[in-house]
């Protein structure tokens, strides 16, 4: 059974950083695209950065592109967003969540984990 844990959210000031966290548990998935979203009150849940299962593939959305680096540890099955330069409409729930195997960094995703709550104030 997949269980995806996500700690690191928080409130900060805009212009700050986070850094979130995932523990990956139930399989090894070094194979496996891994990947962040988040979603805002409201909205639908959106993309926002994916690393395929070597750490070579990467990919973000265009709205976090130059402040976020995704980052994995397949030795212990983590995964990391590390997120500058925050921004008020960065606020949302993130959450991790796990592709197929051999599977791309853009998806698709069938594994999600529970959420960590990310505000930014201004």
């Amino acid at each position: 059974q997949v269980q995806l844990v996500e700690s690191g959210g928080g409130l900060v000031q805009a212009g700050g950083s986070l850094r979130l966290s995932c523990a990956a548990s139930g399989r090894t998935f070094s194979n496996y695209a891994m990947g962040w979203f988040r979603q805002a009150p409201g909205k639908e849940r959106e993309f926002v950065a994916g690393i395929g299962g070597s750490g070579a593939s990467l990919y973000y959305a265009d709205s976090v592109k130059g402040r976020f680096t995704i980052s994995r540890d397949n030795a212990k099955n983590t995964v990391n967003l590390q997120m500058n330069s925050l921004k008020p409409e960065d606020t949302a729930v993130y959450y991790c969540a796990v592709g197929t195997p051999l599977g791309s960094p853009k998806g698709p995703y069938a594994y999600w984990g529970q959420g960590t709550q990310v505000t930014v104030s201004s």
